[in-house]
């Protein structure tokens, strides 16, 4: 079997690539690999050094329609993880979480038609459905995002859906919960005031920090989107949730501990613009497939902030978002 992952040098992306190439899914030991990344500021091809040399390679853009239609050809499968993540970077400026979530996607999609890859699995996120005050979304919910990043990974989703109806291509969508684990940028909350913490600098908390989110390990996402790729069908949306759902101000307290900090590290600062309030998945569907979650919350986060205290050389010359000022300095 020949794979193709997009984005593979990323956070999630990589961490498919690592379990895939090491065993982690039976059945596919045997499979051949080509990652394609753009290598942007969190495309780290020190990702993959512990399974260098099993893969194929490629620098470049799913933008990029030519490249795509060389590459493509002889794949029996594309998982596409190549996206722009950070809310914050899409509130800054959105053209390139258009160009990447929107385009990329309308160029892959394109690509897989014309090349006949017979099996496609989107990468998506929770935030396409903007904020749920009660209860949790099912995969039926309406989209109503409220941020350029999810605005555009939702236009990504209703292409990739359009596409199965459309034109009949095999293509799937995930939508994951916020993840954490290692090699993840240190841009996103959990390896921003891990590295903060393990450097001495306070961490900054948004608002009042009672914005809920579900927590999952990178390693059980990456399980719930080989199920899918296996076993999901055309044109159908799966959730895959990790169980764990904790306000920022909770998420904050058990990382001070993991880390051996105390609350004075935390500064408050001002909200994020349209900062949702809570999101929550229903995933039972692919529960009822034989998904669940393997890593508990309080030690996946304990083994997180243990690899990032080992790995300083792979964090420390990242470029992390300023520490924000103390009360009265």
């Amino acid at each position: 079997m020949r794979i193709l992952v997009t984005g593979g040098a990323g956070f999630i992306g990589s961490h498919y690539v690592r379990t895939l190439l090491g065993g982690g899914y039976p059945g596919c030991e045997d499979a051949r690999v080509t990652v394609l990344d753009k290598l942007t500021y969190a495309g780290n091809p020190a990702n993959l050094d512990a399974v260098a040399g099993r893969f194929r390679f490629v620098r470049g853009d799913i933008c990029d329609a030519g490249l795509l239609a060389d590459l493509l050809p002889g794949h029996d499968a594309v998982l596409n993880f190549a996206a722009e993540t950070h809310v914050d970077r899409s509130i800054a400026g959105a053209a390139e979480f258009v160009s990447s979530n929107v385009t990329g996607v309308q160029v892959l999609l394109d690509a897989c038609l014309a090349a006949g890859v017979p099996r496609v699995v989107h990468v998506s996120t929770d935030e396409v459905y903007g904020s749920i005050a009660a209860g949790s979304w099912a995969e039926d919910a309406p989209l109503d995002p409220n941020s350029p990043y999810s605005a555009a990974k939702a236009g990504g989703d209703l292409l990739a859906l359009a596409y199965a109806r459309t034109h009949g291509l095999n293509v799937s969508v995930t939508r994951c919960c916020n993840n954490y684990g290692p090699h993840q940028y240190p841009e996103k909350v959990v390896p921003l005031f891990v590295t903060n913490l393990l450097d001495g600098r306070p961490v900054p908390l948004y608002g009042d920090g009672l914005n809920v989110r579900g927590w999952i390990h990178v390693d059980d996402h990456c399980r719930g989107v080989q199920l899918v790729l296996e076993r999901g069908e055309r044109g159908r949306v799966y959730h895959i949730d990790g169980g764990t759902e904790l306000s920022n101000r909770e998420l904050t307290a058990a990382i001070l501990t993991a880390c051996g900090a105390s609350w004075d590290m935390v500064v408050p600062v001002t909200d994020r613009k349209g900062h949702d309030r809570r999101y929550s998945l229903d995933d039972s569907l692919l529960r009822s497939m034989g998904y669940a979650p393997r890593v508990p919350f309080a030690e996946g986060l304990k083994a997180t902030v243990e690899w990032y205290a080992d790995h300083r050389d792979w964090w420390a010359p990242l470029n992390r978002p300023a520490p924000p000022a103390r009360p009265g300095s």
